[in-house]
């Protein structure tokens, strides 16, 4: 299977938004509860506030296939060779197939001069820490962040070292 990455743009946003209702319904329900899910929903993923993520600077990317798109990506930069991945979510039905790998791949091809990219990631989100951990991230730091609405992201930083920049 060919996978390619579309970078996004605004046109896609209602796409993202669309995906996102699914994957976030179902993966993250048992770990942070329906109520807070449908905040961070309706705060982070409507089209206007992913256009608006855009906008800042957010590049967004689409892995797809033949058979259309697998999920969504968005990452930025934060100084020169660091990198911050925002999103990194793989459609449902599509997870536990071995593309994971393979997307993260492709995005840091598509960043010669990435020598670290970090994330945040629910300490409770085992599946998605152990993928990390077999990719090579590592947990940098916990953070406890306000969110809003009395919610907090209990999160890892974790971090992906990749030396000298790769050109």
């Amino acid at each position: 299977m060919t996978i390619v990455l579309r970078k996004a743009g605004e046109s896609d946003a209602p796409m993202i938004a669309a995906m996102a209702q699914r994957i976030w319904h179902e993966h993250y329900i048992p770990i942070v509860g329906e109520a807070q899910v449908a905040f961070m929903l309706s705060k982070s993923y409507q089209p206007e506030a992913l256009c608006a993520q855009m906008a800042e600077g957010q590049e967004f990317w689409l892995p797809e296939t033949t058979n259309g798109v697998l999920g969504y990506l968005s990452i930025s930069p934060q100084q020169a060779g660091c990198y911050f991945l925002h999103k990194y979510y793989i459609d449902n039905g599509k997870r536990g197939l071995g593309l994971g790998k393979v997307i993260l791949e492709r995005l840091l091809s598509r960043y010669p001069d990435l020598r670290e990219l970090r994330l945040t990631v629910n300490r409770q989100n085992f599946k998605s820490i152990n993928f990390y951990f077999r990719v090579g991230f590592t947990i940098e730091t916990c953070l406890d962040i306000p969110i809003g609405n009395g919610y907090e992201m209990n999160d890892f930083q974790m971090v992906l070292k990749l030396g000298e920049a790769r050109t």
